[in-house]
């Protein structure tokens, strides 16, 4: 086509269609890439839910595993997404084992799922470190509990173990539980110790017995003990934690009157 033979209108019309096209290409590319991009993967399900199904009694909790065990920050990961610094300080990354079945043990099981409020505390590898299965099957044995329910471990009421646990103790690695059976292979960046309220002990009794537990542990295990917030537990907030306790006790009495 001889160009000099068009007139100026319609070489700009060529010229505009043409841009249209170049327009519409991009777009299309675009947006391609855009949804590519966008598939969203299965987040991870944060320590704190993972507590609660346990705490619950769901199966839920069993349900996933992932093949990269998450680090101590990570696993600690709360509902906003934030993890701790201390996901930085440790950088551990290890292969998860395969999950364990839940066991058929009702050792530890609770009697019913209603409960209010959680207490939970965190046991946390040193910075490179892992904690080895067998090492926190021995300490768990010395500070007094028991393996059973949800292929987790209990601390029971001596006088009254059918009422439940006082409080337990979970792998903060999917799905939670420990796989006895392959107790050489687990390794974990930490574990969570938590107790429901109400539960077969009035709080304060409960606190009283958990904390010098998750204390010894912490000993047996050259672990560092955190509080819910992931800071080092200290004096300042052991004795908030007490009188908390104690403030929870009287609001139940209360009810218990009312009723």
């Amino acid at each position: 086509m001889d160009l000099s033979s068009l007139s100026e209108a319609t070489i700009l019309r060529l010229a505009i269609a043409g841009a249209f096209l170049v327009l519409i290409v991009v777009i299309l590319l675009t947006g391609r890439r855009r949804s590519d991009q966008g598939v969203r993967r299965e987040p991870e399900v944060a320590a704190s839910e993972r507590t609660r199904e346990l705490a619950s009694g769901f199966p839920g909790a069993l349900r996933e595993s992932a093949r990269r065990e998450p680090t101590f920050g990570e696993a600690l990961a709360g509902a906003d997404g934030e993890g701790p610094a201390l996901e930085a300080e440790r950088g551990i990354a290890i292969d998860d084992p395969a999950p364990a079945p839940p066991t058929r043990s009702t050792l530890g099981a609770r009697p019913e799922a209603d409960f209010d409020r959680i207490v939970t505390l965190y046991l946390a590898a040193r910075a490179g470190e892992v904690l080895h299965g067998s090492d926190i099957v021995v300490a768990c044995e010395k500070a007094g509990l028991v393996y059973g329910h949800m292929g987790i471990f209990h601390r029971l009421d001596d006088n009254h173990p059918e009422r439940g646990p006082i409080f337990s103790l979970a792998n903060l690695v999917k799905p939670g539980s420990f796989d006895l059976s392959r107790l050489g292979e687990i390794r974990t960046p930490g574990v969570s110790l938590f107790m429901t309220l109400p539960g077969p002990l009035p709080a304060l009794d409960a606190w009283e017995t958990l904390l010098p537990a998750a204390q010894r542990m912490a000993e047996l295990l050259d672990a560092v003990l955190l509080d819910e917030e992931r800071n080092a537990l200290g004096r300042q907030r052991i004795a908030h934690i007490r009188e908390e306790m104690r403030a929870y006790d009287r609001r139940r009495e209360a009810q218990n009157l009312r009723l």
